[in-house]
């Protein structure tokens, strides 16, 4: 378990401002499970979920940048997770996989000329002598703009995407799962990026997709 307690590159447990926000939220009870439960939704609300941050930086995959940001998408939202699990002695780890978001907006899927997101990150937390599954991505604001129930999180089950809305609509449908990693494998990362979305990797594109796109917020209402 060393691998999954002690501080990666990506996943800075050790970074004075993640090792703040953790001793902020993990809450009076000593029980790692209910310190696990407090740290998620503090991730879950205090950064919003912005899929347009993605960047080609690998320095802001680090859970202390999205903290920083205030804003970010799923994986620098699982690392920060993962860092203020590992700060309080909780075994922590990154997953990544690939989901096919149904209900993607007008802007999202012209940016990315696909309703695959490839490379979504969770987190997974060891309690209770097993792994559990986190996933700390979308906001509570966020899912009622977009009428989806937020992910609730009690360390005992797992906290996986819906696979629909509250109409019933299809929402999210896990395609493949890349596996469990101690830290983000940024080679493997970025190069599965690329693959699927080759023209965002092309010369006079910008590193930071949020300087060519708006907010989801215009996104809900159509904007």
């Amino acid at each position: 378990m060393r691998e999954y307690l002690s501080p990666g590159r990506f996943i800075d447990s050790d970074h004075p401002a993640v090792v703040e926000f953790a001793e902020l939220h993990r809450g009076p009870d000593r029980d790692p499970r209910a310190q696990a439960v407090s740290l998620y939704y503090a991730v879950r609300e205090a950064v919003r979920y912005n899929p347009y941050t993605f960047s080609r930086d690998p320095d802001t995959l680090r859970g202390s940048y999205a903290l920083a940001a205030g804003e970010s998408y799923c994986v620098p939202k699982a690392t920060l997770l993962a860092g203020c699990a590992r700060h309080c002695g909780i075994a922590a780890r990154i997953g990544l996989a690939d989901v096919r978001n149904h209900l993607s907006t007008p802007r999202l899927l012209e940016l990315l000329k696909s309703d695959v997101f490839a490379m979504h990150g969770y987190t997974e937390l060891f309690l209770d002598g097993r792994w559990v599954k986190a996933t700390p991505a979308f906001n509570q604001g966020l899912c009622e703009l977009f009428n989806v129930a937020p992910l609730e999180f009690d360390g005992i089950h797992d906290s996986v995407f819906h696979p629909y809305n509250r109409d019933g609509e299809l929402l999210m449908e896990y395609l493949v799962d890349h596996g469990q990693f101690a830290d983000v494998p940024d080679d493997l990362f970025f190069g599965h990026i690329r693959q699927c979305y080759p023209h965002l990797f092309g010369e006079g594109q910008p590193p930071l997709l949020g300087d060519m796109q708006g907010d989801l917020t215009c996104d809900a209402k159509g904007g």
